[in-house]
């Protein structure tokens, strides 16, 4: 129960402690309305770049980007390219600049190289960094390039099949940093899936606005109605880690209890019943057995199919473990696929920012076993992922074809940002289903103070 009695949700009651689906226990991060000036303020815009963004370990992509020797891809952010790219001692970034006069060296978004060639003075580099060749290099004096100006490195680690970026000099041990108990990312096997769609978007609010969004399920009866027939959205149960981490598990394979109808079996049920391999027409219970349908039908599936679930709990094959990595990240984590969101910073402009989206699909060879419907994959995808998608961009007047529930998302965040503009508007007030807004502007406050 919290503070008036209004039972807070678990998911499972009985996971032992040193279960990852075991509730956490409660944070108290106060009650304090959040300012809203951080939302418009070119000022507050550069404090956070240089306090937060560039001392942040940041998510610059997935190392199944990186599977030969020579294998890169640029992660860009505001002013700043980076080459992130496997060698032989491992995967390595740098930046995305010439060391003779700063020209970038590279301006596609992945390849195999192992020489890096400047397109100004043809200064040439090693994909390890080093100096490979100066052109002319008789006609400098040697006291300048006495240190042999090879490409500047950063801070570059590999976790759970994904890799981070470090702009700070002496940056904390980012499995620390990352705030997520051991063994929680490594379940999914991230480092086996593949990315089959990959869309940076533009849309109209502060990054933050988009961080929110999704950080919550309270918004999902209104922005989303189609949702109250699946999912339990007032059934969720939140859980604060350190360092700005947080996560929300929805229950998926059940109606909101918004809903007056707890026993028809709906149309959305019988398609959730079905992406599990289970037969809707066969099936004879009620929606409140949906969902553990699901679970024992993915778990026959699996067996069939050869793949171990044993590391996976029940409500890991049913639920939404919706994952947030502070600062800009969060992953709808599913035994089959992930949804990787990263809500990027605009180059200049506060009130935008880029909406980046990956999708990886854990590639087994049957046509239905596939990625949640809500993920909103087209059609069309190439669900082998044998060929590596090149990224779509899509302007803010732009729809990027993300699903319905997505283009809900980005149809209502330029609205929330500008009634956030009023003078009738003075900040934020936070319920407990809001929770993981808090404990990311707690820690948000925390960095920009340091």
């Amino acid at each position: 129960m919290n503070a008036k009695g209004v039972p807070v949700a678990i998911i499972n009651p009985d996971a032992p402690p040193e279960s990852l689906e075991a509730k956490q226990p409660e944070v108290d991060n106060g009650v304090d309305v959040a300012a809203k000036d951080g939302y418009f303020s070119r000022e507050f815009m550069a404090l956070e770049w240089e306090k937060m963004w560039t001392r942040s370990w940041l998510i610059a992509g997935v190392s199944s980007d990186l599977e030969k020797v020579g294998d890169y891809f640029l992660f860009n952010i505001r002013e700043e390219s980076i080459i992130v790219t496997r060698t032989e001692e491992g995967v390595k970034a740098f930046y995305n600049v010439c060391s003779h006069r700063g020209a970038r060296l590279v301006h596609e978004e992945r390849g195999n190289r192992k020489v890096f060639v400047c397109p100004f003075h043809s200064w040439s580099f090693h994909h390890t960094g080093e100096l490979r060749r100066i052109t002319d290099e008789e006609y400098f004096k040697p006291e300048v390039i006495a240190h042999r100006p090879g490409l500047k490195p950063l801070a570059c680690e590999e976790h759970a099949g994904i890799v981070f970026v470090n702009m700070d000099t002496n940056p904390p041990p980012l499995k620390e940093s990352i705030g997520l108990p051991e063994g929680y990312l490594e379940a999914y096997k991230i480092q086996d899936m593949k990315v089959v769609r990959h869309v940076r978007s533009e849309w109209g609010a502060n990054w933050k606005v988009g961080v929110e969004a999704f950080y919550e399920s309270y918004h999902l009866h209104a922005v989303h109605p189609e949702t109250r027939g699946v999912m339990g959205d007032l059934n969720v149960q939140y859980d604060l880690y350190p360092n700005g981490a947080s996560r929300m598990i929805v229950p998926l394979g059940q109606p909101s209890p918004r809903v007056a109808d707890q026993k028809t079996v709906n149309e959305g049920l019988k398609a959730m019943l079905e992406d599990a391999g289970v037969d809707p027409q066969g099936f004879d219970g009620t929606a409140e057995d949906v969902r553990r349908a699901i679970q024992e039908g993915k778990r026959a599936r699996a067996e069939r199919l050869g793949l171990d679930y044993s590391r996976f709990t029940d409500g890991q094959l049913s639920d939404s473990w919706a994952t947030g990595i502070f600062p800009n990240v969060q992953i709808g984590c599913h035994p089959e696929a992930v949804f990787l969101m990263r809500f990027l910073p605009h180059e200049s402009d506060p009130e935008r920012f880029y909406y980046d989206t990956m999708t990886l699909v854990f590639p087994v060879e049957d046509p239905n076993y596939c990625p949640p419907d809500w993920m909103g994959l087209p059609e069309d995808t190439d669900m082998t992922a044998a060929v590596r998608p090149k990224m779509e961009y899509y302007s803010i007047e732009e729809d990027a074809g993300l699903g319905l529930v997505l283009s809900q998302d980005a149809s209502l965040l330029p609205v929330v940002q500008q009634g956030m503009r009023s003078r009738g508007f003075d900040g934020q007030l936070w319920s407990e289903q809001e929770q993981r807004l808090r404990h990311f502007h707690v820690e948000l406050e925390r960095r920009l103070a340091q």
